[in-house]
């Protein structure tokens, strides 16, 4: 067996770098969420159970010119007293390379079932918050955000 046989050459080594670091930067535009990947995780965290449009206000940009920080700010109505309250929230992207963005628990003594934040979108995409009360109803608000780039439709 030669010597050369063993050893990439650097020519051939410069190649399958080339080739992993192209994988890496575009494998995450191939594997979006989509809607089904939503209802999956939703699924997972509460089952069957099905949410009913209200008591959510979702406040997202209609049209975002920077994706990478849109601002999110949710409130939901409750009177969060000991009985009646909201247990959580979460925020779902369905274009995203995970379709659960973000998660906010509350309790009794918050005062206010109320958050802000800013969030990454990957492109034009619908925001899916869910609100879990404290005596398992589910309530939804959805959005769609138009991502811009440079002031252009995406």
């Amino acid at each position: 067996m030669a010597s050369g046989d063993r050893f990439c050459s650097r020519r051939r080594a410069l190649q399958l770098a080339f080739a992993a670091s192209a994988g890496l930067i575009l494998a995450p535009r191939f594997a979006l969420a989509d809607a089904n990947a939503v209802a999956d995780e939703i699924k997972k965290l509460y089952g069957d159970k099905k949410a009913t449009d209200g008591k959510i206000k979702l406040d997202v940009p209609q049209i975002a010119e920077n994706g990478l920080v849109v601002p999110v700010s949710i409130d939901v109505e409750s009177p969060m007293s000991a009985d009646d309250y909201v247990k959580a929230v979460h925020v779902f992207a369905d274009g995203n390379p995970l379709p659960q963005v973000f998660s906010f628990r509350f309790t009794p003594e918050c005062g206010k079932a109320s958050a802000s934040t800013r969030m990454r979108l990957a492109q034009t995409q619908n925001i899916l918050c869910i609100a879990e009360m404290s005596n398992g109803t589910l309530y939804s608000a959805k959005a769609e955000v138009k991502v811009t780039i440079g002031g252009c439709g995406g």
